[in-house]
């Protein structure tokens, strides 16, 4: 079978009746190219189907304009928001997103950056999962002279740039927000890993109740992985266990919904036997019934701020990030799930 011969920057020149190296630096988009002389190399690539041999061009320029993300999961709108961030600004960039999720396994996220630094990424994206409790993965990308942004989990353990959502205040408005209802026994899901967002959140719930003269109870603090099932048998054991509370305030919009459930097959009113707050504000907290008050993390905003700081990073000189982290101030999104008719 005879194979179609395909295009180079030789067929352009030669249509064009230029040297190789002009349609070279038309299509590299170098200054000293006319407009016209650009316009006319890219309409004959066009016409021709010429298709830039991205191989050759990272062995020259020393780059394979590939960037390596990680997520814990995909399929939640919170990271996929975020890897939406993150692409918009790579691809305005002519740069591709290589995605990649770790689903919580240390091991799965080890050979992950690994196969990122095979594939000779330029850089990474990553956020830490729940399990993971070294990073020297992580310092490889760093002792190769590769930016590495972590964004939502990160670590003080590596020092790089890094982009969180101020966890503390969010977890302190939706307390306070609770307490304002007339709230006065609330519970709080929380992670049982030790990862800083959930420690964060748990000390913003801790200092608005202390901040608000009501005495935090250790037997309402339930850990878990924050999952759907996590919430609904937190629930169970507050109501089995006779446990008086009023409210619920839980690090996740999923175990939150969990705990609706729950409460509703008992016959529970929300709100106004028992408030409920989430964290993360995913697209079916506007959909449950009652809609779920929840604290937005603006998600696309967090990829769009990590992506300009792999990218700053990636153009200096040094080819460095420093070592700060951006703070995105939350917002509550009150919903029916938590206003009560205060007198």
């Amino acid at each position: 079978m005879e194979h179609s011969k395909k295009t180079t920057i030789h067929d352009i020149a030669e249509r064009l009746n230029v040297t190789a190296s002009t349609v070279s630096r038309a299509l590299n988009g170098n200054p000293r190219i006319s407009d016209n002389t650009r316009k006319a190399v890219l309409k004959a690539a066009r016409e021709l189907d010429y298709e830039p041999n991205h191989i050759a061009s990272a062995l020259r320029s020393g780059r394979t304009q590939l960037i390596g993300m990680l997520v814990p999961t995909i399929n939640r709108a919170f990271f996929s928001s975020i890897i939406r961030g993150v692409e918009e600004v790579a691809n305005s960039l002519d740069y591709r997103v290589i995605v990649s999720q770790s689903n919580e396994i240390f091991e799965n996220e080890e050979n992950a950056v690994k196969a990122f630094l095979n594939a000779r990424v330029d850089g990474i994206i990553a956020s830490i999962g729940k399990n993971t409790e070294h990073f020297n993965h992580y310092k490889q990308v760093l002792d190769r002279g590769l930016p590495l942004v972590l964004f939502d989990r990160t670590t003080p353990q590596l020092q790089t740039g890094q982009v969180v959502i101020d966890d503390y205040q969010g977890a302190y408005m939706a307390t306070a927000h609770l307490i304002e209802q007339g709230c006065k026994r609330i519970v709080h899901f929380t992670s049982e890993r030790k990862i800083d967002i959930y420690k964060e959140r748990h000390r913003g719930y801790v200092n608005a109740l202390q901040d608000h003269g009501i005495e935090p109870k250790h037997n309402l603090v339930f850990s878990g992985n924050l999952q759907l099932e996590d919430g609904r048998a937190h629930a169970k054991q507050l109501i089995q266990g006779k446990v008086d509370f009023d409210a619920i305030f839980s690090a996740s919009d999923y175990a939150a919904m969990g705990a609706m459930q729950v409460l509703k097959e008992n016959g529970l009113n929300i709100p106004d036997d028992v408030a409920l707050v989430g964290f993360l504000n995913e697209p079916f907290t506007s959909f449950t019934d009652p809609p779920l008050t929840s604290v937005n993390q603006f998600p696309i905003e967090m990829g769009q701020t990590a992506a300009n700081l792999f990218f700053s990073a990636l153009n200096s000189e040094k080819k460095k990030i420093i070592p700060k982290k951006t703070v995105i101030q939350p917002e509550l999104i009150v919903r029916a799930s938590s206003l009560r008719n205060v007198p």
